[in-house]
């Protein structure tokens, strides 16, 4: 499809994926004002924080991460598995059982690990199986409503939560980061939007670089999980190969893999994901990175996140990501909302 002429998309985006992406800013506004309103049971002090999902439940928790590292005085792990760790053992550990649809096997393992080992226990769902368990356990379930994929509630994963941690007075009040992010994105979905031109649209310019590449996104800090975000998107929307890599730890290791196989690397674009807020020397690390990638005739280029605060460059970036995986899909004539591999996966897990 050509980016420019995207005046009639019913036919290669017949559930509207866009309409989700438009409507990321006012996701993160619903998600913060309702975890600030939900039902929440007096709680006993913690010293660790999991968040027990998959796929888009699970990626709320690793942006959470990313923006209190610097604030939150108990660790926050996110779990991608079937049942806990073995040190979440008591009612010190919280563990927040994430699931779109409620019906996630693993998440719902997770929980019957957290109702064995004591834990504190929060589960977030659209309702399902989690929150019929939550509900005949007597633990607090924080529901909200959307019909669509599970990675375009990404607002919700992420809002909730942080919500939730300002509730429990595990970090300060975000108020203004939080409005701060909604803004710029906002503004910046003025320039990303499928109405704006290809020369006018930076996301469009993105994904054409993309098409045809092996992409990997780089990312440091509060922008690592912002990297795994456009990595899933790519996978899933256009159907597309890709990897993201976290600063500085790929300078010890995937830095030194530029020489072979040739042709894989004839087809490689480096992405490199920068705000204001990266330490000094991970800003210097990212563009020496990707001055020697360029230098063994990589291709790569870069994305600026917008905003002040860190929870408004990891959303700025967020939103260009699913943007630029969007136009990806239609680059590549892709429905950017059906998944076939893995809703046939799951069948054959569930049979």
């Amino acid at each position: 499809m050509d980016l420019n002429h995207l005046e009639d998309l019913t036919q290669m985006d017949p559930e509207n994926m866009l309409a989700e992406i438009d409507g990321l800013p006012e996701q993160l506004e619903t998600a913060w004002n309702l975890g600030l309103s939900q039902s929440l049971p007096q709680m006993s002090p913690v010293n660790l924080m999991i968040v027990a999902g998959m796929g888009g439940s699970a990626i709320g928790g690793d942006l959470l991460a990313g923006v209190v590292t610097d604030r939150s005085p108990v660790p926050v792990i996110v779990q991608r598995d079937y049942g806990l760790p073995a040190y979440a053992n008591s009612r010190e550990t919280l563990a927040v059982i994430s699931s779109h649809s409620g019906n996630t096997e693993e998440s719902l393992s997770a929980l019957e690990a957290a109702l064995q080992n004591h834990c504190q226990i929060v589960a977030i769902a659209t309702g399902g199986e989690l929150k019929q368990r939550a509900d005949a356990a007597g633990i607090p379930c924080w529901t909200f409503e959307h019909a669509g994929q599970p990675r375009a509630a990404v607002g919700f994963s992420f809002g909730l939560l942080l919500a939730l941690m300002v509730r429990l007075g595990l970090v300060s009040d975000p108020s203004e980061e939080v409005n701060e992010a909604i803004r710029g994105m906002r503004e910046q979905k003025e320039f990303l939007t499928a109405s704006m031109p290809v020369h006018q649209n930076p996301a469009k310019r993105m994904a054409g670089q993309m098409v045809g590449r092996d992409v990997t996104i780089f990312g440091a800090g509060h922008l690592a999980p912002a990297a795994r975000r456009w990595k899933t998107q790519i996978n899933e929307l256009a159907k597309a190969q890709a990897a993201f890599e976290s600063l500085p730890e790929a300078d010890h290791n995937t830095l030194a893999g530029s020489c072979n196989p040739e042709k894989v690397l004839e087809m490689a674009f480096k992405v490199f994901l920068q705000s204001e807020s990266d330490h000094p020397r991970n800003t210097l690390r990212s563009n020496l990175t990707r001055q020697s990638f360029m230098q063994q005739g990589i291709s790569t280029d870069f994305y600026r996140a917008a905003g002040d605060s860190r929870i408004a460059q990891m959303w700025s970036a967020v939103q260009f990501g699913d943007y630029a995986a969007y136009y990806l899909a239609l680059a590549y004539d892709t429905d950017p909302t059906a998944i076939a591999p893995i809703s046939d996966l799951k069948q054959k897990m569930s049979r």
